[in-house]
C-alpha cells in the first residue's frame, strides 16, 4: 500500500473520527445503544484499518503487542475491581450504591467503570486475534 496516496492520506484524516466516534459510543451507552463492547470494536477497528493501510509492524509500533496481550486481563480486572470495591463497602457485586453519596451518580460512576473494562478488554481480543491471523501468513 506505500503508492496509495489516497488510502494512506484519507486512513490519517478519518482516524481521529473514528477514535471520537468510539468514545462518543463509550460515554452514550449509560443513556442509549452503545457501550463498552460497541465502543471496543469501534477502537480496534481503528487500529486493524491503520495496519491494513500500514502495514501490521507499524501498527505494532503503535499499538504493541505487549500492551495488547495486558489490555485483555486489565479489563477483566477493572470490570472485577468494580464489583469486589462494591462488596468491600458493604454492597452486592456490582451494585454501585457505594460509589458516591447520590445513587443515580454512583450507578452512572459504576456502569462507566465497568464499561470502560469491556472497552478495554474487547478491543485487546480483537486487536490480538488480527495479530495473529495477520501473523499467520509470514
Amino acid at each position: 500500500m506505500k503508492l496509495d496516496l489516497v488510502l494512506r492520506v484519507g486512513t490519517k484524516i478519518l482516524l481521529p473520527f473514528i477514535l471520537v466516534f468510539a468514545l462518543y459510543v463509550q460515554f452514550h451507552g449509560d443513556y442509549g445503544p452503545g457501550g463498552g463492547f460497541q465502543a471496543g470494536v469501534i477502537a480496534a477497528g481503528m487500529v486493524i484499518l491503520y495496519a491494513i493501510i500500514f502495514g501490521v509492524n507499524k501498527a505494532k509500533h503503535i499499538v504493541p503487542q505487549a500492551l495488547v496481550e495486558a489490555m485483555i486481563p486489565l479489563g477483566v480486572l477493572i470490570y472485577a475491581g468494580t464489583g469486589t470495591v462494591s462488596l468491600l463497602l458493604g454492597y452486592n457485586y456490582l451494585d454501585y450504591t457505594g460509589f458516591a453519596g447520590d445513587f443515580l451518580r454512583a450507578h452512572e460512576w459504576g456502569i462507566l467503570i465497568v464499561e470502560l473494562g469491556v472497552l478495554v478488554t474487547v478491543s485487546g481480543t480483537m486487536i490480538a486475534m488480527f495479530y495473529a491471523f495477520a501473523e499467520r501468513g509470514r
